[in-house]
Formats: structure tokens, C-alpha cells, sequence
């Protein structure tokens, strides 16, 4: 499962982080999942509750957001329907991704600072 190591990652991120702004606590993680990212929204929370015992996230609440994929054509601006080629019906031109990406976002760190 690459949700422990990506908490893995997300976890030294955070502490990283922590130490550079000189922290006293970390009490929450926002993060954003795209729909592509591969990521399975609950074996990351898993992995989270796991992993975070005897770190700075200790008591940092996990807020996860997961975005579904959305498509649009570059040129009309049209949305591509959901299961439809990624292709614009009346511009004949390949569809851009806008939103739910393959990207795992972390959006915010609640630090207490000094």
C-alpha cells in the first residue's frame, strides 16, 4: 500500500516544517486528493491513525477533501460529461483536466507557534 509511505512523506513534511517555525504543537493537516492521485481516501486515514502515534501529528486532526476528476474543453470552455470521451463534442479538441488531479495536496498546517 503506498498510503503508509506517503504518509510517511506527509509526516516528515510536517515536521519539518514544525521545527523550521519553531512549533510548540501541530494540531491539524489539511489535505486534498485529487481523484487520479491513486490514492485510496480511507487507507490514508488508516495509515495516518497509524503512523502518527510518537510524532508531531500526534494530536493533529486529518481534514481530507478528495476532488472528483472535471473536464473542460480548452477552447469553449464546455464541460466534458463525466464517462464521455475526453474530447469537446462541438470543438473536436482534446478535453483539460481542471480539477481532481493526480496530485495529493497538503493545503495547511494549524502550528502553534511562539
Amino acid at each position: 500500500m503506498h498510503e503508509y509511505s506517503l504518509v510517511e512523506a506527509l509526516i516528515g513534511r510536517v515536521e519539518a516544517e514544525a521545527r523550521r517555525r519553531q512549533a510548540l504543537a501541530v494540531h491539524g493537516l489539511s489535505i486534498r486528493v485529487g481523484e487520479l492521485a491513486g490514492v485510496d481516501p480511507e487507507l490514508l486515514r488508516t495509515a495516518y491513525e497509524t503512523f502518527r502515534a510518537g510524532t508531531v501529528c500526534e494530536r493533529a486532526e486529518l481534514r481530507l477533501t478528495t476532488r472528483a476528476a472535471a473536464w473542460v474543453c480548452p477552447s469553449c470552455d464546455a464541460p466534458i460529461e463525466r464517462g464521455a470521451p475526453l474530447r469537446c463534442p462541438a470543438c473536436e479538441v482534446p478535453a483539460r483536466l481542471v480539477e481532481g488531479s493526480d496530485a495529493l495536496i497538503l493545503d495547511a498546517i494549524d502550528l502553534e507557534v511562539p
